[in-house]
């Protein structure tokens, strides 16, 4: 038997996906609606999280962040069966995850961290990606468990805290690139170029399709071949800045973009490969 703690989206979702399978959950949410909902479709809610928790095996949790990790667990505490397992899918610090990996296993539980990019529809469909790291034995007993929740579980090593650590980086990525999308539109607007047509273009020439060789570039330490200096791209750089400013639309990412490359204009490498702004942050 199983317990699931935190019934938002993605946690129901991930218990639908549990009963649909046979599963017996018991399940618990701050706001006890939101767990109620989930007998309907044959799960068992409590009103407190050591109730959820007594008698399961395997205890899954989907919360907020780590305060929120922190805050559950320990009203959990007086319910857990001794040696049960945490099975942790909040996004939290690296320094966050390491703690409990330990503090759990003196406490004679074990902790660990699985979080996962998948959405709510990815949690029904039990698709998307998982990730873990950590004490390779636990690990092996859960995989069986995990890849029935995921469509790909992927395991990071032996280290604690890696796991979160990836979940952090692939998030900034998202920031990043939807930050970068949303200066595109923005400059799109100014320059008088309809969305429809921004769909035509990439639907044609697929930026996205260069990550792996673009990361593999700026991590190389070599930029002396340049095939888009970095003078060159600072100067487009200042046309989109000039072009928002004329129509008074806010620009977020590439003023700060157009100021790391002055910096590394400044260094000498005006005519590198661009990709040098990259230099020092690896």
């Amino acid at each position: 038997m199983k317990a699931f703690l935190g019934m938002g989206l993605l946690g129901s979702n991930f218990v639908k996906a549990m009963l649909k399978k046979g599963e017996q959950v018991q399940v618990w949410n701050r706001t006890a609606s939101k767990a109620k909902e989930l007998e309907q479709y044959g799960a068992k809610a409590f009103d407190n999280a050591a109730d959820a928790v007594r008698g399961a095996e395997i205890i899954h949790l989907t919360v907020k962040d780590d305060a929120s990790v922190d805050e559950v667990l320990q009203n959990a505490m007086s319910g857990l069966t001794p040696g049960a397992i945490i099975v942790d899918h909040t996004t939290t610090s690296k320094e966050g995850a390491i703690a409990r990996t330990k503090e759990w296993k003196d406490k004679g539980f074990f902790y660990q961290h699985a979080p996962v990019f998948m959405g709510p529809v990815n949690a029904l469909e039990s698709t998307g990606y998982m990730m873990v790291s950590g004490d390779g034995e636990l690990i092996s007993k859960l995989q069986p468990h995990l890849s029935k929740m995921t469509g790909k579980l992927l395991h990071f090593g032996n280290e604690a805290g890696k796991a979160a650590a990836i979940k952090l980086l692939g998030n900034a990525f998202l920031v990043c690139f939807t930050a970068g999308i949303r200066d595109t539109l923005a400059l799109s607007k100014a320059l008088d170029v309809p969305v429809d047509d921004l769909f035509g273009l990439f639907s044609e020439w697929n930026p996205g399709a260069q990550l792996q060789a673009r990361m593999k570039r700026m991590t190389s330490g070599d930029y002396s071949q340049p095939s888009w200096e970095l003078n060159m791209a600072r100067k487009d750089t200042g046309i989109f800045i000039d072009t928002a400013q004329k129509k008074k639309t806010e620009l977020a990412v590439i003023p700060s973009v157009a100021k790391l490359m002055d910096e590394w204009i400044e260094k000498g490498f005006g005519t590198s490969d661009w990709t040098v702004i990259a230099k020092d942050s690896f």
